[in-house]
C-alpha cells in the first residue's frame, strides 16, 4: 500500500526556520527518487525540491540558498529543512516520488500545512 506521511508544518514568522518529515512506504521510497511540492492558494502543485538515490539534489529557484532537502534511506524518510522563510513559502507541502508524478499514477499524503506570516 503506498502511504505517504508528511509531518513538520506550522506557522512560522518571516525569517524563521522548519524542518519537514516525510515517511514513505518502501513500495514509493525504495530505489526511487524522492520530492517535496507544494501547493499554494489558488496556484497549482509546483515541485520545490528533489534528491536522487545517491544523493544529488534539484531546487527551484525560488528556494535555493534557503532550503535543503535529504533523506534517510534506512528510515524511508525524506527531509526539508526550511530557512529564512517568507510569506510567499506559505502552502501545504507534499512529498512523493517523481516518476510517480509525472506518470499521473501517483497517490498523495494529506500534505503539511507552512504559513509564514509578515
Amino acid at each position: 500500500q503506498v502511504q505517504l506521511v508528511e509531518s513538520g508544518g506550522g506557522l512560522v514568522q518571516a525569517g524563521g526556520s522548519l524542518r519537514l518529515s516525510c515517511a514513505a512506504s518502501g513500495s514509493i521510497f525504495s530505489g526511487n527518487a524522492m520530492a517535496w511540492y507544494r501547493q499554494a492558494p489558488g496556484k497549482q502543485r509546483e515541485l520545490v525540491a528533489r534528491i536522487g538515490i545517491y544523493g544529488g539534489t534539484i531546487y527551484a529557484d525560488s528556494v535555493k540558498g534557503r532550503f535543503t532537502i535529504s533523506r534517510d534511506n534506512a528510515r524511508n524518510t525524506v527531509y526539508l529543512q526550511m530557512n529564512s522563510l517568507k510569506p510567499e513559502d506559505t502552502a501545504v507541502y507534499y512529498c512523493n516520488a517523481p516518476r510517480f508524478v509525472l506518470s499521473n499514477s501517483a497517490s498523495w499524503g494529506q500534505g503539511t500545512q507552512v504559513t509564514v506570516s509578515s
